[in-house]
């Protein structure tokens, strides 16, 4: 393939997978994907129907039902046909790539890029959903499931050097004469309307045929979505308290799902949905709560969560769920640990979860406990795709032991008193594990019993051991001078 430098990964028939590090012969078509995404991220404004019903411009949209898939873009050059994602994985080979590929060919189409939902199509007409994309286009076990991957275009970023992406109009236009008598490639099913009108297309395919929402595009208004609420129970991990005209007042909840009896998994934050009768009981209730943590975080106002000891449990609402970043990169989250016998919280590390989107407190759930049954990973798992990585275990918290590379120490006389200065080099082991660790560490410890403040640190952190061990050579001539004798 002319768009590909190395041959991808077989899978299944000629069904094949590869990266765009690895893979890709001209990079800048990575970076077209991802500036779409973030593109597309910018520009959408996210509704449920009440809101939409009050804040929609009332003027007329491109309406689609919304595919519950994976974004990606599908790129066609000189007769061939990959689709890749913002997060750097290529695809080709499936029948929908061969189509897409015979239907530009015969349009007569030179090179093009289109915006568009990977998804699997179920037989029985079940709606579709973005686990079934990640199950299948990563490791399909069929020849029959390869087959559902279909590709919904929604929007055409370029045709032989013309962008359609901001005509919305012609877009979806140029989509259905390239595509609309398509199997497996076809564009999102659309309709022309108003406000009033895109509201009764979300009460037919979302409230009685199961979509997972509509779109709207308008070349005036932008681009809308709107969607149903989520219903989430998730732990109460710590509170933070209003400031100002709000103090005495709660501002919001730090909230998680429970991994296990002793870890949660910091899901975010909700300061919306209490009255401010709500905010005052909640804060004298939680107040009772508090317990020590080694972990913070700090609110919108910069004021950091008081944690409480694991029991409380919260429903809550929000418009949307997302896994991964605009470049496609999983959204890493703290994974906290209970400890019983001092009373106190600890962090552990970041892994692999979700964010959610406009949370708003619904309720306490007095007949929930802190559990994974009650408040798990599951109900999230349901609604998106949690990225299942080696390093998305619960049991890849068990981080690698350091490793000391270097390590000296200096001392020094003076008025009767002696001064102490310690250098080390440590390779942590974890960098590749989380980004929470550079791969090397160079720290100094400078104790003077004469100074005011008689301990002092310095840190410097690198991710090439050529450079960290240069640093430690070069603070051993800066510090170790002038009457300091090495040990």
């Amino acid at each position: 393939m002319a768009m590909l430098s190395t041959p991808l990964a077989q899978k299944l028939g000629e069904y094949c997978t590869g990266t765009a590090a690895e893979s890709l012969a001209d990079t800048s078509m990575l970076q077209a994907a991802r500036m779409r995404r973030r593109q597309l991220s910018r520009m959408t404004k996210a509704y449920d129907r009440p809101t939409a019903k009050t804040r929609l411009p009332d003027t007329n949209y491109a309406i689609s039902r919304k595919v519950d898939g994976e974004f990606t873009c599908l790129f066609f050059k000189d007769g061939e046909v990959i689709t890749l994602n913002p997060g750097g994985t290529i695809r080709a080979g499936a029948p929908f790539h061969k189509e897409a590929a015979d239907t530009l060919s015969n349009a007569g189409i030179k090179e093009a890029m289109f915006g568009g939902e990977l998804h699997v199509r179920h037989q029985n007409k079940q709606r579709e959903r973005v686990h079934d994309v990640v199950r299948v286009a990563r490791a399909p076990e069929s020849q029959d499931a390869v087959d559902s991957l279909c590709f919904a275009v929604f929007n055409v970023y370029n045709i032989d050097g013309q962008d359609l992406s901001m005509h919305y109009d012609q877009a979806i236009e140029k989509a259905q004469s390239l595509f609309g008598a398509g199997s497996r490639v076809f564009p999102v099913e659309t309709q022309v309307g108003d406000r009033s009108k895109a509201l009764e297309l979300f009460d037919t395919w979302v409230g009685e045929e199961g979509a997972e929402g509509i779109v709207l595009r308008s070349d005036n208004a932008g681009v809308f979505k709107v969607k149903p609420r989520h219903s989430l129970d998730l732990a109460v991990i710590g509170y933070s308290e209003g400031v100002d005209d709000r103090a005495g007042m709660l501002h919001s909840m730090l909230i998680g799902v429970v991994r296990d009896e002793q870890h949660a998994h910091i899901v975010g934050r909700v300061g919306g949905g209490y009255s401010d009768e709500q905010r005052t009981e909640l804060l004298k209730q939680l107040n009772t709560m508090n317990v020590e943590s080694d972990y913070a975080e700090v609110n919108s106002d910069r004021v950091a969560y008081r944690m409480i000891k694991p029991g409380l449990v919260a429903e809550i609402s929000c418009l949307d769920i997302i896994s991964t970043t605009s470049h496609g990169s999983a959204i890493d989250k703290m994974v906290v640990e209970w400890d019983e016998q001092n009373n106190s919280w600890k962090g552990v590390r970041r892994l692999p979860l979700c964010s959610i989107l406009s949370p708003q407190f619904v309720r306490l759930r007095d007949d929930k406990t802190f559990s994974g049954d009650d408040a798990g990973m599951e109900q999230l798992a349901d609604i998106v795709a949690i990225p299942t990585t080696e390093h998305g275990k619960l049991d890849a918290l068990n981080l690698p032991q350091s490793t000391i590379l270097e390590r000296s120490v200096a001392i020094k006389t003076l008025k009767g008193a002696t001064m102490v200065r310690k250098l080390i080099v440590w390779q942590t082991n974890k960098h590749e594990a989380s980004r929470d660790y550079p791969a090397f560490v160079l720290h100094l410890t400078d104790y003077s019993p004469n100074r005011k403040d008689p301990l002092n640190h310095e840190i410097c952190v690198s991710n090439s051991e050529t450079q960290i061990r240069e640093l430690f050579a070069d603070w051993k001539k800066q510090y170790y001078k002038r009457g300091w004798k090495e040990q």
